[in-house]
């Protein structure tokens, strides 16, 4: 925006009594004698000598004039020069090929719908969407959430149970409060490092326990003294186990031994499992109100989508009404009422179901691919949208990463889920590939390379 006149003269008047020209009580020039010697209108002088009032650098004696306010430290400003370091941002571009889990097939996003969903919400629900909402999230999404839950995960819920949150931090850090801050807390061992990381920041104690080959293991979990647990049952992050129903069962009993003792359930990419029939939920076992039950539109959706909700057992209500007059929902209005619409219309089950056949697609593929190599074995690839990759050889699982960043593929070790550093179970190299952001008509091409660099290294 271009400086008009009299800001000019403002900032050219405050530089000279910031730098001392004037002493305290020092009469300033007249307006009329001021803009005959600068060539402008009074009007300027005037507008730049109200600026400089106003902030107190000058004060004024009626019909006499304008004079150097006291009391001021004056300074000579020191111009700071700062040298412009350019930010480059680690991203997936210099990468061929990228096999993470923290992205989705943006190609399969319903740009058209969401567009004209967004459109019918700002026409028609302007003024739900400018208002304050319950704490808890709009009551229609959360009725048709509930809906969604009972339908496709067998959960008889009350709307009045679910509560909607921009994901897992803001979520999990009123489970935090709600649970309390002086208990103990357990994570699957591996584990998703962010989740680790939110919970490390809400200062709570953590408990670390290792998994066996059904899941987080009961001998461990007895042992501690956690009184939450956080798992991953569905599809174990990253290992990928599917927890029995004879493990499940185990966790429950576990949870009703001691009064207090809950589980957070996180169902984070239940959607997607390509055979079979969607496996039970802890919170639909559970007669005994110890399971919260935790997902989110992350894989359904996009990563960006900050959107995700709980259901609370019945009886945590009570706890959660004494702290909800101080907790807004943390979703703006606008995207909830446009995800409401997307599930009342079915455009929801649609995309599940569309994202479903391509991401199938795409896991046969690599499935037909990487079978026909001995060294070379899959498992976790029952469900969900990644899986475990060993390379059957005795070689370090850093080379391995090493080597296919070199030759331009992002994938992550599973080391790298090991939250306090301390593996010892070091045998052969594996690899956490996530598939679901690599399009479909290029997964063959970028199989086939991981598959080649791999096996390379083992010549090597």
């Amino acid at each position: 925006m271009k400086e008009t006149k009299y800001q000019k003269l403002y900032q050219e008047l405050k530089e000279m009594l910031m730098l001392g020209k004037y002493q305290a009580h020092d009469k300033l020039p007249s307006k009329r004698k001021l803009a005959a010697s600068l060539k402008l209108s009074p009007l300027t002088i005037q507008n730049a000598y109200e600026q400089l009032l106003t902030e107190g650098f000058i004060y004024t004696k009626e019909k006499v004039g304008y004079f150097v306010s006291e009391g001021l430290d004056f300074f000579k400003p020191v111009k700071k020069t700062f040298q412009h370091t350019p930010y480059i941002e680690e991203d997936d571009h210099s990468f061929d090929f990228a096999f993470k889990t923290n992205v989705v097939d943006t190609s399969l996003f319903p740009n058209a719908t969401w567009a004209k969903l967004s459109r019918e919400v700002l026409s028609m629900n302007y003024h739900e969407m400018l208002n304050r909402t319950h704490p808890k999230g709009i009551l229609d999404l959360r009725i048709e959430i509930a809906k969604y839950l009972e339908l496709y995960r067998g959960m008889s819920v009350d709307p009045e149970q679910v509560i909607i949150g921009s994901g897992s931090q803001a979520l999990i850090s009123m489970l935090v409060e709600l649970l309390g801050r002086d208990q103990t807390y357990a994570l699957e061992k591996p584990g998703y490092l962010r989740l680790y990381q939110i919970f490390k920041g809400q200062d709570v104690h953590l408990e670390l326990i290792h998994l066996d080959e059904q899941g987080i293991s009961m001998d461990a979990l007895e042992k501690g003294s956690a009184k939450i647990m956080h798992i991953t049952p569905a599809h174990q992050f990253p290992t990928g186990i599917v927890m029995p129903i004879q493990r499940r069962l185990e966790i429950l009993k576990w949870a009703s031994k001691e009064k207090g003792r809950y589980i957070i359930e996180d169902d984070y990419d239940s959607e997607f499992r390509f055979s079979g029939q969607p496996v039970f939920t802890l919170f639909g076992l559970d007669h005994e109100d110890h399971v919260i039950y935790m997902n989110s539109f992350t894989k359904t959706l996009a990563p960006s989508f900050r959107m995700g909700y709980i259901v609370l057992p019945k009886p945590l209500l009570k706890v959660y009404q004494s702290i909800q007059s101080y907790h807004g929902c943390t979703v703006p209005n606008f995207e909830q009422f446009i995800m409401y619409k997307f599930m009342r219309e079915g455009y929801f089950e649609r995309h599940i179901n569309r994202m479903r056949q391509v991401y199938k697609k795409k896991l046969d593929i690599m499935k037909s691919m990487i079978k026909t190599y001995d060294e070379l074995e899959m498992f976790g690839d029952e469900a969900g949208l990644h899986f475990i990759l060993t390379l059957k050889k005795d070689i370090s699982e850093e080379k391995v990463v090493s080597h296919l960043k070199n030759a331009k593929i992002d994938v992550t070790g599973f080391k790298h889920y090991i939250q306090d550093g301390y593996y010892d179970n070091d045998n052969f190299p594996k690899l956490v590939i996530g598939y679901s952001g690599i399009p479909l008509e290029i997964i063959e091409e970028a199989t086939q390379k991981l598959i080649n660099v791999m096996l390379n290294i083992q010549r090597l």
